[in-house]
């Protein structure tokens, strides 16, 4: 029985997800994680913010309420300056004009409402991916 190698850590795809409730959380990095990624987690803007020094990220699922409805925008905006090909995904509760016109400006890949599965959510993200995204430690930025 031939034994699979561990991926080295600095190969390893992360994704950071920013969203205040705990199981959703949990059911983000458990999907991320089924599918190899490694799920660095934040339920605040601080812990993101810490997070965000602390790693490279090839994807981002973030909520775009964090405290307040609208504070996950300028996370989202942040993250696009730090991480230019990173795959932004942010989660609102619904697709408006104003919705979409925030994405824009704020230069995320995908908006997902909030009443789908984290399965969905996290194949959207992968999908926009693409198969051949390159490990962060290969895009320094």
């Amino acid at each position: 029985m031939k034994q699979k190698k561990p991926i080295p850590v600095a190969d390893e795809k992360k994704v950071l997800i920013v969203h205040p409730d705990m199981g959703m959380l949990s059911a983000f990095q458990g999907e991320f994680t089924k599918r190899g990624l490694t799920a660095i987690i934040a339920r605040d803007l601080p812990t993101a913010l810490l997070a965000m020094t602390q790693h490279y990220f090839d994807l981002a699922v973030i909520s775009s309420k964090i405290t307040e409805e609208g504070d996950g925008w300028p996370v989202g905006g942040v993250l696009r300056l730090i991480f230019p090909r990173a795959v932004l995904v942010v989660i609102t509760p619904q697709t408006d004009v104003l919705t979409l016109k925030s994405a824009i400006n704020n230069g995320i890949d995908e908006v997902c409402e909030k009443d789908r599965p984290a399965e969905q959510i996290v194949s959207t993200a992968l999908q926009k991916s693409g198969s051949n995204l390159p490990p962060a430690s290969e895009r320094l930025q």
